[in-house]
């Protein structure tokens, strides 16, 4: 059930938007986040376009696929990994668009 006017949401809907900001505090998981929202990009090619280890990224893309916003298909030998909840890349987008907007 959603909040209707002033009331609040419940605690434990409260506890879990908490989870989501937590998860998106780490910028290098805000990376991955807005590279996997256009396309479909293996661990390789994020690396690379992120930085850090191959380790580092898996751990990153485990936690997210954890709480269900990046799942994976096989292509080949290759894992490509891409975002699936579309509420996701409107907070990473958004997120970035609002920093964008002070400073211009």
């Amino acid at each position: 059930m959603h909040p209707t006017g002033h009331e609040a949401p419940a605690r434990d809907v409260l506890d879990d938007a908490a989870e989501v900001f937590a998860l998106l505090s780490a910028p290098g998981r805000l990376h991955l986040l807005w590279i996997l929202s256009t396309d479909e990009v293996d661990v390789t090619t994020l690396v690379a376009a992120v930085g850090g280890t191959k380790a580092g990224i898996s751990q990153h893309l485990a936690k997210l696929r954890l709480a269900g916003w990046v799942d994976s298909r096989r292509e080949g030998r290759r894992l490509l990994y891409r975002v699936t909840d579309p509420h996701i890349v409107t907070l990473v987008h958004q997120a970035v668009e609002h920093i964008l907007d002070l400073r211009d």
